[in-house]
């Protein structure tokens, strides 16, 4: 039949031929994409005791129209990492239910009883104590089960083949590596930064350090990675009384430097602790670096001695460890800085009724994480660079 774009009418019978619904009566459904890429809906039983959600990747940016076209099989990227995840985390994922390639299409668990981790931040909450050691768990299970140390080399070469995504891949070198620090027509800011904005541009060293973020994000293989790793694409909540922490919208996934994924995350925690400070709001936002940090790292070492090639001794594993979280540090510290003046911004910031000396504060950590990253030997270097005292 080929790739249709499904309309919510078409979601009862389109479940239906897939065997994900045989209920008597069809489900009700609502369309709520809220992303920029894609269209979701959720399919639910009148007497509400099931329900589905059903993810299409568009043939273009979704909130841009054919204008902007954009190649669907991202939504095979997606599945993929699911796949990969589900082998050694699947408890930090949503369920999948099914995959239909020919119209790029997932079906998996309704996670509406959850909430966007970056909405409830936003409206002043905390973190909680087990989100951030889980996001720093996810990404240790996830990159070690993937890289050289989880897999056999025949395995990794495969996964890293089947795993290229060169236009996603092409828009993360430039939107987030290249464009913030050269006139574009991409970048916008608040006038409130322009001065920063210009003296970024002007800024040799910044540039060749990132310049150097973006070589080692272009050539450094060492595990498949979730690849858009933020405060909105991870869901929380409570459900009968345990914690409940999932990441979901892995489709800018790929073979990447392990840093990538921690460095999003993490320049997302500093930027929700200068909103709350903005706003006297501050609670636990300071601790969130530090708390997946070293979860990243226990889980690592944890996993270490069944890695499928001994030739990585333990002096290699520090030596390892070390470079992720030196690169992790100037992957946050460019993503904090394409947030301000590249060409999609935060709500943390934008939300602000004042957001220019959030905003002035976060561009200016984000230059010392990216230029000072080989001086910043663990948390309280960065604490201490982040609250100055």
């Amino acid at each position: 039949m080929g790739y249709r774009i499904l309309e919510p009418e078409d979601i009862p019978a389109y479940l239906r031929e897939r065997g994900h619904w045989d209920e008597a009566t069809d489900p009700e459904v609502r369309e709520v994409s809220d992303g920029n890429m894609n269209r979701v809906f959720l399919a639910s039983a009148p007497d509400g005791t099931r329900s589905l959600a059903v993810k299409q990747a568009l043939p273009w940016v979704r909130v841009a129209g054919p204008s902007w076209p954009m190649n669907p099989d991202r939504a095979d990227a997606e599945a993929r990492a699911y796949e990969q995840v589900a082998k050694v985390a699947p408890d930090k994922i949503p369920a999948i239910h099914g995959y239909d390639p020919e119209n790029y299409a997932l079906v998996m668990e309704d996670m509406s009883d959850l909430e966007v981790l970056r909405t409830l931040l936003n409206e002043g909450a905390s973190y909680g104590p087990h989100t951030s050691a889980r996001i720093g768990e996810f990404v240790a299970q996830f990159s070690f089960a993937t890289s050289d140390f989880g897999m056999t080399s025949a395995d990794r070469k495969a996964l890293i083949a089947a795993s290229v995504s060169p236009e996603l891949c092409k828009i993360t070198e430039d939107v987030v590596l290249s464009e913030p620090y050269i006139e574009h027509e991409h970048n916008h800011w608040h006038e409130g930064v322009a001065d920063l904005a210009e003296r970024f541009r002007a800024d040799a060293r910044l540039r060749t350090e990132v310049a150097d973020l973006r070589h080692v994000f272009m050539t450094s293989a060492q595990a498949l990675l979730h690849g858009d790793l933020h405060t909105g694409s991870i869901m929380v909540g409570d459900r009968e009384g345990t914690p409940v922490v999932r990441v979901f919208d892995p489709e800018f996934s790929f073979v990447g430097p392990i840093g990538f994924d921690l460095g999003l995350y993490w320049a997302n925690t500093l930027v929700s602790e200068q909103r709350a400070m903005t706003l006297g709001r501050l609670t636990d936002h300071a601790d969130q670096l530090r708390l997946s940090w070293e979860a990243f790292e226990t889980e690592f070492r944890r996993l270490w001695p069944t890695r499928v090639d001994p030739f990585f001794d333990d002096a290699y594993l520090d030596r390892f460890l070390k470079r992720v979280w030196t690169e992790s540090l100037g992957y946050a510290g460019s993503e904090i800085i394409r947030r301000i003046i590249g060409f999609a911004h935060l709500t943390d910031l934008t939300t602000l009724e004042d957001q220019v000396e959030a905003s002035r504060r976060s561009l200016l950590i984000g230059r010392e994480l990216i230029v000072s990253r080989g001086e910043l030997p663990d948390v309280n270097a960065v604490r201490a660079l982040v609250q100055p005292t």
